[in-house]
């Protein structure tokens, strides 16, 4: 499997699973950057696309990622509920953990490091973004998309909805989806890479290392939706519409 500088970095990912750990490793966002080309990710990133070559190259073309490889074939059903039971459990617990861990070394370092203060309230405002975002997946987007594979596996036709076509819906997620990136991309920033100061206390370790986990957890979840969950429920339905 051969890339160039010109493939884009979702088309590698979704080809080479196994890409997806070189990317996180170079903080290349993969899922809603991924539409870039691996020249312009690798500026963005400040690595040389010929040093991000090197590695894609090395990787071994049958090497599978079990967090990516099965869900390209599996059903949409089984991927939702995947996503629902993995991702956002992981979101639903790690925001309040993170917001207390932001409060209690905000409160003993906020001094000495003033940029804690608009992490916190920032990632305050992402979490609970989030949260509102995953009910509407759970209780209306993601039954659509169920029930959407259900009727085209039967040979009926997609049942009707309040929004018209799951394109609607769809878009709305992935608005959120670059907009939370955006912010999950300037706590970064604020932080100088999850980089801790000198000195810093056991509960300033666990914030920052919650915040890369947390991190790499979102741009993960995107990428099964963005790349994988979205674009195959949307040919299903255009699908089925034909066939009708």
């Amino acid at each position: 499997m051969t890339f160039t500088s010109s493939s884009t970095v979702r088309e590698i990912a979704l080809q080479l699973p196994s890409s997806i750990r070189i990317f996180e490793a170079f903080g290349i966002d993969y899922c809603c950057g991924g539409n870039k080309s691996l020249m312009q990710a690798s500026q963005q990133a400040g690595v040389s696309p010929e040093r991000l070559l090197e590695k894609l190259s090395e990787l071994d073309v049958q090497s599978a990622d079990p967090d990516f490889s099965p869900w390209q074939q599996a059903s949409l059903s089984s991927l939702t509920q995947h996503i629902a039971e993995r991702h956002h459990e992981f979101v639903r617990n790690e925001v309040p953990r993170l917001n207390s861990l932001f409060e209690k070394v905000r409160s003993r370092h906020g001094s000495a490091h003033p940029e804690l203060t608009p992490m916190s309230l920032l990632f305050g405002f992402l979490g609970e973004d989030m949260l509102n975002h995953m009910q509407k997946e759970e209780q209306v987007l993601f039954p659509y998309i169920q029930r959407l594979e259900q009727d085209s596996e039967q040979g009926t036709l997609p049942p009707a909805t309040p929004f018209g076509s799951v394109d609607r819906p769809v878009e709305c997620m992935m608005r959120d989806h670059e907009k939370t990136g955006r912010e999950i991309q300037q706590i970064r920033e604020w932080s100088n890479g999850f980089t801790l100061p000198e000195g810093a206390c056991l509960t300033y370790r666990a914030l920052y290392d919650g915040l890369r986990e947390f991190e790499q957890d979102l741009h993960r979840h995107v990428h099964l939706e963005n790349n994988i969950l979205f674009p195959r429920a949307i040919g299903l339905e255009a699908k089925a519409c034909a066939l009708a």
